[in-house]
């Protein structure tokens, strides 16, 4: 295998000027937060809160204009029969973005929340932050994995090295200096991979649409030429399916904890929802190149090409368009400006998400479920070890695992269907409780489950309304395959009922408690009858006696102990929980 040492120089000056920056990023920062007696762990967790507008913007959308995004943007533009109408990535996380500035950023951030977890477990208590944090943590790993995984593939295509080689590199590169400097190297480093993905595009997309190969795209988005229009069109049996990948995309694009790590990090709730509108406008600044691409994909007459007399849909390599096009439309030295580019959207995403799940484990696992006496310092480690330790399994995965993108598929189904309902609650609904929760999360869960995931080849056991079977030929067997399809919105219709089953549950747990018809000894989840709870027993002075019944609770001013109050950081947020007419010493005799 000729290696390309053009590309592999340009790869690695690359790298070097990343690792360069997050390194600079650390050091620049290393005493931040120490002034203003911050934390460690939280300013490695969200910057100290005191990420410009400038570098906030760059990082939010660098987030989101990943690996996944450029590629997988490039790639449905290209499918014959898809096209840009089903690219739904652009509009539909800028939408996110959007939703989540007018709605969810401003009450997150003005209560000083650290970690997307932290008004779970306080509403919740730490066992159910606990099996929230199951399909968080999920959708971060795969992520990452699936990402750095097109990244191996992507490299191997232009470059000629190794998969593996080019995997492990680019995953160590973004573990270290994620290591070293938290959310500031993250940040920092974002502002130039971002300024990588928009030249290197820019500069390849001119060369690739003037190859001679190529025909102009404005006839072949409406006429059929070498394959179907890459405009595009929906089906009138796909439009429900349609509306449902796209609300999975805007409303399931929210409870991310890479999201809320830059809301959080915001130096002030107004700057959060800013931060939020200049990202989406980001997003579809940043897919229009790759929506180019495929486009230019889709008008090439790939025979004319030294790819080869067969389409890339021929040899099932559709979703390598850009990369394809990359090396076999431009001059090799243009080729290299787009490959910085996709290995720039790659590790902007891969080690915000390793961060974001390092967070949530060391702050809402590690110290609020187990270690709440625990140092800042050895908080700090926990976390440096996880950010290690996560990194070393998304790079395990995407090296090992042949289906980490139906993983991915189905963790993000999950972070929809069970996380954003909660959310919702947990937010703006007042009087929802643990037993809501947990009838939410396993509606959620059930429903979304029976509904099947081709991409993991889990048959489904629930047949929603307009299934098909659909058959199809294995690329390298050569054996016909049949998919369950299911048309109906199902996983909208999973997350709708998650959201019902939690509020009715909740209300209903609290109507049977506090009108007695079922005594407070059977409240087992302590979410209702607070006063039997051992996470809230500070809010009342006990008589000593070892068998301690209701007429013994003497009633008094609650107050927060250290643990629970540590989730907050202002004063108004404490003061707010307190006069809540939800407070547990409403209503005592």
């Amino acid at each position: 295998m000729a290696i390309h040492v053009e590309g592999l120089v340009a790869i690695i000056l690359f790298y070097v000027l990343i690792l360069f920056v997050g390194i600079w990023a650390a050091w620049k920062n290393k005493n931040s937060g120490n002034a203003s007696g911050t934390d460690r762990c939280e300013t490695i967790m969200v910057g100290g809160r005191d990420i410009g507008l400038f570098v906030g913007a760059f990082t939010m959308t660098a987030t989101w204009v990943g690996g996944g995004y450029i590629n997988g943007t490039a790639e449905n533009v290209f499918l014959p029969g898809y096209g840009l109408a089903w690219a739904q990535a652009p509009f539909g996380y800028s939408l996110s973005l959007v939703v989540g500035g007018l709605f969810f950023a401003k009450p997150m951030r003005s209560k000083g929340y650290v970690t997307m977890l932290d008004p779970f477990q306080q509403i919740y208590g730490k066992r159910m932050g606990g099996l929230l944090f199951i399909p968080a943590l999920m959708g971060e790993i795969f992520w990452s994995a699936a990402i750095l995984s097109a990244l191996g593939a992507t490299l191997s295509v232009i470059v000629d090295i190794d998969i593996n080689i080019s995997v492990i590199i680019s995953a160590f590169i973004a573990i270290f200096y994620t290591l070293v400097g938290g959310l500031y190297s993250v940040a920092y480093t974002d502002v130039v991979q971002l300024f990588c993905i928009f030249l290197g595009l820019w500069i390849s997309v001119p060369f690739a649409m003037f190859n001679p190969a190529v025909l102009d795209i404005g006839k072949t988005a409406v006429q059929k030429v070498y394959q179907e229009p890459w405009l595009g069109s929906i089906e009138s049996s796909d439009i429900m399916m349609w509306l449902d990948n796209f609300c999975l995309l805007m409303l399931g694009g929210i409870p991310w904890q890479v999201y809320f790590q830059r809301v959080l990090s915001s130096s002030s709730a107004t700057y959060a929802q800013v931060l939020s509108f200049l990202a989406a406008f980001g997003c579809l600044v940043m897919a229009v190149p790759s929506v180019l691409i495929g486009a230019i994909g889709a008008s090439t007459a790939w025979n004319q090409t030294t790819y080869g007399p067969q389409w890339p849909q021929d040899r099932h390599q559709s979703d390598m368009i850009l990369p394809i096009v990359l090396q076999h439309l431009c001059p090799p030295y243009i080729s290299f400006f787009g490959l910085g580019a996709v290995s720039a959207a790659v590790m902007s995403s891969a080690d915000s998400s390793i961060l974001s799940a390092s967070s949530m484990f060391a702050r809402n696992i590690y110290h609020q479920a187990f270690r709440q006496q625990a140092s800042d310092r050895e908080i700090l480690w926990v976390m440096r070890i996880t950010i290690f330790v996560f990194g070393a399994v998304t790079t395990a995965m995407a090296l090992l695992t042949g289906t980490v993108y139906g993983l991915w598929y189905l963790s993000s189904d999950l972070v929809y269907v069970i996380i954003f309902p909660q959310l919702l609650c947990v937010l703006f609904i007042r009087g929802t409780n643990t037993y809501g929760s947990v009838a939410g999360y396993v509606f959620g869960l059930l429903l979304r489950i029976g509904g099947g995931e081709p991409y993991l080849k889990l048959p489904p056991f629930i047949y929603y309304p307009w299934w098909e079977t659909i058959g199809s030929v294995h690329p390298l067997t050569h054996t016909e395959e049949y998919t369950i399809v299911q048309k109906f919105p199902f996983k909208t219709v999973s997350m709708i009922s998650s959201f019902l089953g939690n509020v009715l549950f909740s209300y209903l747990a609290k109507y049977l408690f506090e009108s007695g018809l079922l005594p407070p000894k059977y409240d087992f989840l302590e979410s209702v009858v607070a006063k039997h709870s051992k996470e809230n027993m500070d809010k009342t002075t006990l008589v000593n006696d070892d068998n301690i019944v209701l007429s013994e609770l003497a009633p008094v001013k609650p107050r927060h102990s250290i643990a629970h109050a540590a989730v907050f950081i202002n004063k108004e947020a404490l003061s707010e929980e307190d006069s809540s007419p939800d407070s547990p010493n409403d209503g005592e005799d």
